[in-house]
C-alpha cells in the first residue's frame, strides 16, 4: 500500500488531501516525542520518512499536519485489503499490516496472467477502499518486491520470466535484502555500488569476505530466490468463509440468510479457481463461546451455492440448540480428489450460476442477489 497510514488519514479527511501528512506524533508530548511511521508523499518531498524522530520531521517540515497512530483504523483496512487479495489467490503471505507476497500462478487459468491478476487488484482496491496500492510481478519474492516498490505510489512493474538479473542490475546495492548501512560500507570498499557490481564478483571473493551470506547475496544478486509463499499454511486445501454476529442471534431467517450468503461467497470463490468441492464443514459458535464443527463429504464434488446451502443447512440443524448463535462458518475442501465413475460427467456449473459470476465480475460481488436475502422495508408506523 502507498503511504499507507498517512493516505487512510487523507482519505477520512479530504482537508488533508494535498497537505504534508506525518503520522506518528504523540499527541500529549507535542511536536517533541515520537517516531514518524508513515509520511504522505507531499512530506516526503521534504525529507520526511519513516523511523525518524518526530522532532527531527519538525525541523524539516514545521508546517505539517502531524497524527497519531491509530491503529485500530489501519487494521480494519488492513483485513480489507487482505480479503481482496485472497480472491485473488489463498497463497496470501502478509509481511506487515500493508503488504503481502501472492503465489497467483494457480489462478492464471481462471483469472489472467499475473500482469492482469496485478491490475485487477489494483483496481479493486481502489474501489473498494480509495486507497492506492503499487505492484511487482515477477517470478521470484525479492523481484516482486524490488519491483513494487520501484513506481510508487500507484505503481505497476512487470519483470519478464528470464529478465531478473538485468533487471536489478543498474539497482542501488541497498535495495537487496540482507543489505543495510554497515554491509553497503563494507561492499563499497570492494567495489560494489550496484547489483550488477554484486553479481559480477568472483563467488570466492564474495564467501572469503563474508562467509555463507556471500554465497547468498550473491544469488540474490542474479534474481535467485527460492523462497516460496508461504500462505496458511502452504498449499491450500480449503476455501471457506465465516460471519460473527454484531449480536448474537436466535432469529432462524437471519441465520438462514447468514448461511444462504456463505454458501454462495464460498461457492462462488469454487468457480472463480476452477475448482469443485466434496467435503462441506460448518463451523458453529453459541453466545458461550462453545464452537462446534461438523462435516459431511458428498458422492460427487460441487460448485453451486445451492448444494452448499443444503449440505450446511443440514448440519446446522444438527448442532444449533437454544441458544443464541455468535458466529457461522463455512468450508469447502477436498478439491479434485478421484471419484471414480461420478466424475467421468461431472455436472456442468448452471447457466443461473455462470450468469451470477458474468455479473459479479463486471459489476462486483452484491451486484445480484436471492430474493430470499432482500430483507423487507417494515410497515411505517400509522399517524391520525
Amino acid at each position: 500500500m502507498d503511504a499507507f497510514y498517512a493516505a487512510v488519514e487523507q482519505r477520512d479527511n479530504p482537508a488533508l488531501c494535498g497537505k504534508p501528512v506525518i503520522v506518528g506524533a504523540d499527541p500529549k508530548a507535542g511536536h517533541g516525542r515520537g517516531v514518524v511511521s508513515t509520511a504522505s508523499y507531499e512530506a516526503r518531498r521534504f525529507g520526511v520518512g519513516s523511523a525518524m524522530p518526530i522532532s527531527q520531521a519538525w525541523r524539516l517540515c514545521p508546517h505539517g499536519v502531524y497524527l497519531p497512530v491509530d491503529m485500530e483504523k489501519y487494521a480494519q483496512v488492513s483485513a480489507q485489503v487482505m480479503a481482496i487479495l485472497r480472491r485473488a489467490t489463498d497463497l496470501v503471505e502478509p509481511v506487515s499490516i500493508d503488504e503481502a507476497f501472492l503465489d497467483v500462478s494457480g489462478s492464471r487459468r481462471a483469472l489472467g496472467d499475473g500482469e492482469t491478476i496485478a491490475r485487477w487488484i489494483k483496481r479493486e482496491i481502489r474501489r473498494e477502499t480509495s486507497l492506492g496500492a503499487s505492484v511487482g510481478v515477477a517470478t521470484s519474492k525479492l523481484v516482486a518486491k524490488v519491483a513494487s516498490d520501484l513506481r510508487k505510489p500507484d505503481g505497476l512493474v512487470v519483470v519478464p520470466a528470464g529478465t531478473e538479473a538485468d533487471f536489478l542490475a543498474p539497482l542501488p546495492v541497498r535495495r537487496l535484502w540482507g543489505v543495510g548501512p554497515k554491509l553497503e560500507e563494507q561492499l563499497a570498499k570492494l567495489g560494489v555500488c550496484t547489483i550488477g557490481d554484486m553479481a559480477a564478483l568472483p563467488p570466492a571473493r564474495l564467501a572469503h569476505r563474508f562467509g555463507s551470506h556471500g554465497h547468498d547475496l550473491l544469488a540474490l544478486a542474479k534474481g535467485l530466490d527460492e523462497r516460496p509463499v508461504v500462505g496458511d499454511g502452504g498449499e491450500a486445501k480449503s476455501l471457506g468463509q465465516e460471519h460473527t454476529y454484531d449480536n448474537d442471534t436466535a432469529d432462524p431467517a437471519r441465520l438462514r440468510r447468514t448461511l444462504l450468503d456463505l454458501a454462495d461467497g464460498v461457492a462462488q470463490r469454487l468457480r472463480s479457481h476452477g475448482l469443485r468441492a466434496r467435503t462441506i464443514t460448518l463451523k458453529y459458535r453459541d453466545e458461550a463461546f462453545r464452537t462446534l464443527t461438523r462435516a459431511e463429504t458428498l458422492a460427487a464434488p460441487v460448485d453451486s451455492g445451492n448444494e452448499l446451502f443444503r449440505t450446511a443447512w443440514r448440519l446446522f440443524q444438527g448442532v444449533h440448540g437454544p441458544r443464541r448463535v455468535r458466529l457461522l462458518g463455512l468450508y469447502a475442501s477436498h478439491f479434485g480428489e478421484a471419484q471414480g465413475q461420478l466424475d467421468l460427467f461431472p455436472e456442468p456449473t448452471s447457466p443461473a450460476d455462470r450468469l451470477r459470476d458474468a455479473l459479479a465480475k463486471r459489476f462486483g460481488e452484491r451486484a445480484v442477489t436471492r430474493a430470499s436475502q432482500l430483507r423487507p422495508n417494515p410497515t411505517p408506523p400509522r399517524t391520525r
